[in-house]
């Protein structure tokens, strides 16, 4: 911002400084001869420009009443509003300057909110982020909290996630009494099941100098609870490397955190002492010393593959934006997870159904499955992931997820690994049918291909095996729907089933024929004779 400032007075423009840093450092240097606004007078930044245009200085840091919502604004994505339902926080964290400058919590009544969540749905807005200092704080100042919040909030959205909530950041201390509810609300098929909260660090020690008012113990049992309660719960958090008074033990409990749960997004950060903050008094660890701390907790994070489960699934994805690299469009699923899908102008505001290709660390590449489309038939070829869902048994269901099959390096299914059939080892006999290398349980799968078979109520689906120039081989007694999509028309499929129709129409023809042939043979032999 410095930099930015110097700039602007060297072309001699004229500047309007806004937000936390002029509020909560009014006094600094690169602030003078500048016009400032602070974070409750931003439904006057027009006038302050018209005054800075003019050649006057001003200088607007009063704290008042919450500023309007209803202002009006050009969204940077026109899809997404970022609507704030409170300023200011209850904490006092040693390291932080937020709360110098936006001062003690204020929240917009649960009304207002509304009116405006409709006012943007009427615009066309299709995702609404919720953001905060600290979004579980919302409404301790006027007698009402975030679930009676979110509640009403959720009423207004549809229910086919056309349009997507997204909850703002929470600190652990504000939502453990509310966990159960909060669950709930993430459960909702209009809100992203994913939530941002930080930790900061893996040791008490290191967050009772910070004062962020709550233990590791409770910043687990929310995450707990939420991932037991929430499907498909996603959970971001934040780390500090570097505190003030941080030793090697305490940076290794932090390090065992992060390897345990293997959150798919941790924003890491090395301390900066803030000015006039506790935490720029207090004993700094060397700066080298921070740096390699940060390093290696970037490379034990960067190690995990978070979405590796989700290649071959089909999932629902809203798209709203296009991607940096200006190639491809952006949409997030359900779990707020990241796909990329190749551009095409009419999937911008639409939530459409997606095949996911393939997996990287941070994103998913997609495919969209349009309207019409029928299960694909996925060979489990060398090497390659094959997902199957709503796996049952005639007895229950087992799976309402989707697992993953295997075949590692020679093509052998790993069997013993998968969950096609309830409470019985995997064997020759119930697995895959085949035992190319001599091994229990294995099998030469390069040639195992999905398909389906009804029964008399056109219900039950099984799974078999295609031996080259022999019949099937059903696995097992495991009835199964498959929710694989095939890039086919159904025209195509119909055609592809009529043709496999008609060859064995033809094979039985032949085989007649052959049987009548003899016949004849044997008879002219006979009266020959």
């Amino acid at each position: 911002m410095e930099t930015i400032i110097q700039r602007g007075k060297k072309a001699k423009k004229p500047l309007v400084v806004a937000g936390c840093v002029p509020q909560g450092s009014k006094n600094l240097k690169d602030l003078e001869g500048v016009s400032i606004v602070g974070v409750q007078q931003i439904d006057r930044v027009v006038e302050v420009v018209e005054e800075t245009l003019k050649g006057h200085e001003v200088r607007l840091l009063r704290r008042s009443s919450l500023p309007s919502l209803d202002m009006p604004k050009v969204r940077k994505n026109r899809f997404v509003e970022i609507l704030p339902i409170n300023v200011g926080c209850l904490g006092a964290c040693t390291y932080c300057k937020t709360k110098h400058a936006r001062g003690h919590l204020g929240s917009y009544p649960i009304a207002t909110l509304v009116k405006r969540l409709k006012s943007v749905i009427a615009d066309g807005v299709k995702e609404i982020w919720l953001s905060s200092e600290d979004t579980g704080a919302y409404g301790r100042d006027i007698q009402t909290n975030l679930p009676t919040l979110l509640h009403s909030l959720v009423a207004e959205l549809p229910l086919d996630g056309s349009i997507m909530l997204r909850i703002g950041m929470t600190n652990p201390p504000y939502i453990l009494k509310h966990l159960e509810e909060i669950a709930m609300i993430l459960r909702h098929p209009a809100v992203y099941s994913f939530l941002h909260v930080p930790v900061q660090s893996g040791s008490d020690t290191v967050l009772n100098a910070m004062k962020r008012e709550y233990i590791v113990s409770e910043f687990r049992q929310v995450v707990d609870t939420l991932l037991k309660l929430v499907p498909g719960m996603e959970i971001a958090t934040d780390i500090i490397c570097g505190f003030p008074g941080e030793t090697e033990e305490d940076f290794e409990e932090t390090i065992k955190l992060i390897e345990e749960y293997k959150f798919p997004q941790v924003h890491i950060s090395q301390f900066y002492p803030r000015p006039g903050t506790p935490a720029a008094r207090m004993k700094r660890v060397p700066t080298g010393i921070v740096k390699s701390r940060s390093r290696k907790l970037t490379s034990v994070f960067e190690s995990f593959s978070p979405y590796h489960d989700l290649e071959g699934k089909v999932v629902k994805a809203l798209v709203t934006d296009v991607a940096t690299d200006g190639v491809h469009l952006v949409g997030h699923t359900k779990s707020y997870v990241q796909v990329l899908l190749q551009a095409d102008e009419n999937l911008l505001g639409r939530s459409v159904d997606v095949q996911i290709v393939s997996t990287g660390r941070w994103s998913v590449m997609g495919e969209v499955i349009w309207p019409g489309r029928k299960a694909e038939l996925v060979p489990l070829n060398l090497g390659k992931k094959v997902t199957l869902c709503n796996i049952t048994t005639k007895e229950k269901m087992i799976s309402k997820d989707c697992v993953t099959l295997d075949c590692d390096k020679d093509g052998h299914q790993a069997c013993s690994n998968q969950t096609l059939h309830a409470h019985s080892e995997c064997n020759e006999s119930n697995c895959c049918s085949q035992n190319s290398k001599g091994s229990k349980g294995a099998s030469d799968c390069s040639s195992l291909t999905q398909t389906s078979s009804e029964d008399h109520n056109g219900k039950v689906f099984k799974f078999v095996r295609w031996l080259p120039s022999l019949t099937s081989l059903v696995v097992k007694n495991t009835n199964t729907k498959a929710y694989i999509h095939d890039p086919r028309s159904v025209a195509e499929q119909s055609s592809d089933r009529n043709g496999q129709v008609f060859d064995q129409l033809l094979v039985a023809f032949s085989f007649v024929s052959i049987i009548i042939v003899l016949l004849a043979v044997a008879i002219n032999f006979v009266n020959f004779a």
